[in-house]
């Protein structure tokens, strides 16, 4: 008895990453591959929130929702991009417990912060053209504070007793099907009772799933429903303002959703490499998208960076 105690609680002191494939001469250059994107994403991010801190023109309630997501999407590259780098050059892939639950703190609050404040840009885009004449008052600066800290409190008050409730479970196996650590695996791994933890993860799925979800499609329903009756100009002002919005959260759904399927369900029909790109694509290429796609498409961002490097008036 004794020795399986010992056993078990070995077996729970690291995770072993079993979905990590040998890439023999090319770990180097799958390594600088990911250096370069990691720096790409920050430095895009980066230079995002600096023009937008330092623009007093920008200080508006669009522009303070983006500069939250840019910083969200810095604390999700921070979650993933170091890990996937260490992980690349070495020969064991395992990783201690206590580093897996970081990780999956990190990674957790770093969807839940996405998809919320995805819902606060759509209510402030519906507010914008849906009631124009009131959206100064309605969305005033106490409002836009209110609105980011509650972004980032109750998905940081979530994930925080999620991974204290996985952390505390006991645990008969340690391998993890991934490149990296997510709740859901290791809460497969348990051999105590989970039905806690299950009634947990459904109400916090409500709230920072269903609840953000129903707003975005309550905000852009109304939305549609304004420039179907609207003017011209009024289609006009949806259509540039809500496009990159629209194009943010239907990238960040898809690669939520495989990696929802991916883990829940049998994917040994799709090839090895093809499930762990796609298992972590919400995770490489949303950090890179979101910054690229709104300094493109919004003037105000493109002008400012432009003059910043091209000296363009």
């Amino acid at each position: 008895m004794k020795q399986n105690i010992q056993m078990n609680h070995t077996k729970v002191s690291y995770f072993i990453l079993a979905a990590y494939l040998d890439p023999g001469p090319l770990r180097f250059l799958y390594f600088s591959l990911v250096l370069v994107l990691l720096l790409l994403i920050v430095f895009c991010n980066v230079l995002l929130i600096a023009v937008i801190c330092v623009t007093r023109s920008l200080h508006e309630p669009m522009f303070l929702f983006l500069c939250s997501l840019f910083a969200n999407e810095l604390l999700g590259s921070s979650g993933l991009f170091p890990f996937l780098l260490l992980q690349i050059l070495a020969d064991v892939h395992r990783v201690s417990a206590p580093l897996c639950f970081l990780q999956v703190f990190i990674l957790y609050l770093y969807a839940s912060v996405q998809l919320s404040n995805l819902a606060v840009m759509s209510y402030d885009r519906y507010l914008a053209i849906c009631c124009p004449l009131q959206y100064k008052s309605l969305m005033t600066s106490s409002r836009t504070g209110t609105l980011l800290v509650l972004v980032w409190f109750y998905p940081l008050l979530a994930v925080m007793v999620l991974v204290s409730l996985t952390s505390s479970l006991q645990r008969c196996g340690n391998i993890i099907h991934g490149v990296f650590c997510d709740n859901y695996s290791i809460v497969k791994l348990a051999c105590s009772d989970t039905t806690f933890i299950n009634v947990y993860g459904l109400a916090i799925l409500c709230l920072l799933v269903v609840f953000p979800a129903l707003l975005i499609l309550y905000s852009y329903s109304s939305i549609l429903r304004v420039c179907l009756c609207g003017s011209r100009q009024t289609r006009h002002k949806a259509v540039s303002t809500c496009t990159p919005h629209l194009a943010s959260l239907l990238n960040f759904s898809f690669g939520c959703v495989f990696q929802i399927v991916q883990s829940r369900f049998d994917m040994s029909g799709v090839p090895g490499v093809l499930r762990v790109l796609l298992s972590v694509y919400y995770l490489t290429c949303q950090p890179l998208f979101n910054p690229v796609l709104y300094g493109l498409n919004l003037t105000k961002v493109r002008s400012l960076c432009g003059r910043m490097f091209c000296g363009e008036s």
